[in-house]
């Protein structure tokens, strides 16, 4: 495979619809296109077209939309074949294209390419594919800022100001007889000051855009007919889980996404924590163990009618040892079912937090919500931008450099350790925006991209 290949995909998903796309991109798009349409499109206009096959006849009849370069989203030459969605239909135009000297394209070739010819940098092109995966209308704002550039900007105005102070501590460098002390000037000070300020707001988005695309995981555990099912249903707004009194009902593990104020939670039904009767229930209890294992959050149910509210969390730790909860992951205790007793609705602080509720009645429901976005860190105000893992870790890194930056500067360590901690730190931010990357990396954000984009 050669950059330099035209390549052709179908660009929506498979199966029946209205209208399908085969996308092209490349050198030969403009021999591709008068072979297939007789004719090239005028740029940038839709056109009633019949695409041919080898032997001139009409495979399908649609629009063509044709893009030069450089004006195009990969910056080669584009042609768009909209036709009918069928998939033999389909089949038939991208494989007229292959033909004609095209290749397959690969999974996000279109966007590599992109990125390549400078359209997108990598942050812009990760929230392209941010964007189809959103599942919250917040996920999908903070997608579309990065994919306008937000994010990328606010990276290049962190680099920007590191520069300023590596141009200051090389001027030192450069003239060390000088009797001024560079490092010691305020505005050293406060140009460090003013990078520390932008870390923390960038971080603060990022962190919100990997909530909303990441999503919490949260699972519901607890000794059976806790109401564990029955809390399940109450924030899914629907009867996910079959609701019985009989203990032991949920066997194994039901999943559901329910948005938060736009934060998406993953939510786990887990079957009740007891010795086992049979060895089904015997499974569904070690996939319950092995979930709560995996989890951001675990929610423990605990009847409240059967139970000593003020007096669960007492010793705690050896409580929750002795129940088997994971001890890496945060705890709330969910007290549950306080339409059989005198309790109100309330959150109580403590090791760990508790909510007392009522998932038949919905009573202190809001409470848990609000329990749960709080813990998260969610503010659905912040101006989240899309961001994922990697984009954290180098963000981490780049602060941690600076700050040995900052301490080498308070002890008076020579001028070139200070400039070396900056210039790791500018290296770093590049590995978000792809002006630092390497070929593994390119491979792996591209090829999770969907074929055809």
């Amino acid at each position: 495979m050669s950059a330099n290949d035209t390549i052709a995909a179908i660009a929506t998903p498979p199966g029946r619809g209205a209208v399908g796309i085969v996308r092209l991109s490349g050198a030969d798009v403009p021999r591709i296109a008068r072979a297939i349409l007789e004719n090239l499109p005028p740029p940038r206009r839709a056109c009633h077209a019949s695409f041919l096959d080898a032997r001139g006849e009409t495979i399908d009849e649609g629009i063509a939309l044709y893009f030069p370069t450089p004006a195009s989203f990969t910056g080669e030459h584009v042609l768009e074949l909209q036709g009918h969605g069928g998939v033999l239909v389909m089949d038939l135009v991208l494989k007229r294209a292959l033909e004609l000297g095209c290749r397959m394209a690969r999974p996000g070739e279109f966007s590599e390419r992109a990125y390549l010819n400078g359209k997108m940098d990598i942050a812009q092109a990760e929230a392209v594919a941010d964007l189809i995966d959103a599942g919250t209308q917040a996920a999908a704002r903070a997608a579309v800022r990065s994919m306008q550039g937000e994010f990328s900007a606010r990276i290049a105005e962190l680099g920007a100001l590191l520069t300023e102070l590596r141009t200051h501590v090389e001027a030192a460098i450069d003239f060390p007889d000088e009797e001024i002390d560079f490092l010691a000037a305020p505005a050293v000070v406060k140009r460090l000051e003013r990078v520390t300020a932008t870390f923390d707001s960038i971080e603060t988005a990022a962190a919100q855009g990997a909530l909303l695309r990441d999503g919490l995981t949260v699972v519901i555990a607890g000794k059976p007919n806790a109401g564990k099912s029955s809390l399940l249903n109450r924030l899914a707004g629907e009867d996910v889980a079959i609701v019985t009194p009989a203990p032991g009902t949920t066997r194994d593990v039901l999943r559901r996404q329910v948005s938060l104020d736009g934060l998406p939670v993953n939510l786990v039904d887990t079957a009740g924590l007891r010795r086992a009767l049979d060895e089904a229930e015997e499974e569904g209890i070690r996939r319950a163990r092995a979930e709560m294992q995996r989890a951001d959050r675990i929610l423990y149910i605990i009847d409240a009618s059967a139970a000593d509210p003020a007096g669960v969390s007492e010793g705690h730790g050896d409580w929750a040892t002795a129940e088997g909860l994971p001890s890496a992951v945060p705890l709330t205790l969910v007290m549950n079912k306080i339409d059989l007793t005198a309790l109100p609705a309330q959150a109580l602080e403590g090791a760990p937090p508790r909510i007392l509720l009522s998932a038949r009645t919905g009573a202190g429901l809001d409470l848990l919500r609000a329990h749960l976005k709080s813990s998260a860190g969610y503010d659905a105000d912040a101006g989240a931008l899309a961001a994922r893992r990697r984009h954290l870790d180098a963000l981490a890194r780049a602060r941690g450099l600076v700050e040995d930056a900052a301490l080498a500067l308070a002890r008076r360590r020579p001028f070139e350790l200070f400039a070396e901690d900056l210039r790791l730190a500018q290296r770093a931010l590049g590995e978000i925006t792809g002006e630092v990357t390497s070929e593994d990396l390119l491979g792996a954000i591209f090829g999770s991209f969907c074929i055809g984009k």
